[in-house]
């Protein structure tokens, strides 16, 4: 069995209601989710098209028999489902009613043209780091070698 950290989190339409049910989506599709954060409200992060209204977040553990580039798939998917339009080539975030990040995805260091884990700016994001903490603070980072205990203390 493999498992999966996933960052889950939009700021558009009901953001409660998307939040659970972007968790039952990732139980039914891609895994039981075996630990997850409380939900987490922060404000945009980054550069964005539009101003925005602040993110709900929530961190999650799953357990899943797909591979990396399966969960991926899985999530785009539930992604598209719940509304996410992406914008091609724009360098600028823009508002979702749900994204889904890959995080971690057991111990492995992955890098093609479409994933790349652990998530590369995940060590510079407090509302990653905040809710990963909280369920899974003890994980170690497999490239930089800290938990994420204490990759939230240096942010």
């Amino acid at each position: 069995m493999n498992r999966v950290a996933l960052l889950i989190g939009g700021n558009q339409g009901d953001r409660s209601a998307l939040i659970a049910q972007a968790t039952e989506l990732i139980r039914q599709r891609i895994g039981p989710v075996v630990a997850f954060s409380k939900v987490y409200e922060t404000e945009p992060w980054g550069e964005f098209d539009t101003p925005q209204q602040d993110f709900l977040n929530r961190g999650l553990l799953v357990e899943t028999t797909l591979n990396a580039h399966e969960v991926l798939h899985e999530a785009l998917a539930i992604e598209a489902e719940m509304g996410r339009v992406r914008k091609e080539g724009s360098k600028l975030y823009s508002s979702r009613p749900m994204d889904i990040d890959l995080i971690f995805y057991n111990d492995e260091v992955i890098e093609s043209p479409d994933l790349t884990i652990p998530h590369p700016r995940m060590h510079l994001r407090r509302f990653v780091l905040e809710p990963l903490a909280e369920i899974m603070p003890d994980y170690r980072h497999p490239v930089l070698g800290l938990t994420v205990e204490e990759m939230l203390e240096r942010v």
